[in-house]
């Protein structure tokens, strides 16, 4: 079975929309590495249409410039990159595909597929959806010192409680968490190995 993973950028009061209005004054190395960690680590990335589109406008354009984050992009264009859409987006970035079917099976069906880590990059949508399937293996936060008081929430209203238990965390110098998650059978199970950090 393969790994599916995703990351996301997430505000203290659980905002995950728009991190581009509050997320860059935190960036530092510590989180580039965290996140070329998470990416770099994939065969096979999986994106909302939306999240595509930001990545497909940014990491081509990195490429082609040849600056410090031309490897990077480089590597996040060779990799095979699935799209799950309602409707058919414009590929403009290498490698890219939309996913067919219904995203559960189709996600279901790939996981079991040889092959390497899949991982999500951002899509919020997507990621609680895997969640709530139970098909997401890991799941990293990098929790940023700031009460962003509006936008969309990562865990939406729901009926059933999904539990995790915590299986690493690292604090960088600004003060974001990186918190790394994984499925636990039922709330307040301990854990394995603890947590490492």
């Amino acid at each position: 079975m393969r790994k599916i993973t995703a990351s996301l950028f997430i505000s203290l009061d659980g905002v995950v929309e728009a991190p581009d209005q509050w997320h860059f004054p935190y960036f530092n190395e510590e989180m580039g590495q965290a996140v070329a960690g998470v990416l770099g680590a994939a065969d096979t990335l999986l994106f909302g249409r939306t999240t595509y589109e930001a990545f497909a406008e940014a990491w081509p354009a990195r490429e082609a410039t040849g600056g410090p984050e031309a490897d990077f992009a480089r590597k996040l264009g060779d990799v095979r990159k699935i799209v799950a859409s309602r409707s058919e987006p414009t590929f403009t970035w290498r490698n890219s595909e939309r996913l067919k079917g219904d995203l559960i099976d189709a996600v279901t069906a790939l996981k079991g597929k040889p092959g390497g880590e899949i991982t999500v990059g951002g899509s919020v949508s997507v990621v609680r959806q895997l969640l709530a399937h139970g098909l997401l293996d890991e799941l990293h936060l990098l929790v940023h010192p700031i009460a962003v008081r509006a936008g969309m929430r990562l865990f939406d209203e729901g009926d059933q409680p999904i539990p995790l238990r915590l299986a690493a965390s690292t604090t960088f110098r600004t003060g974001v968490l990186h918190l790394v998650y994984a499925p636990a059978k039922a709330v307040g199970d301990p854990t394995e190995d603890g947590v490492r950090s």
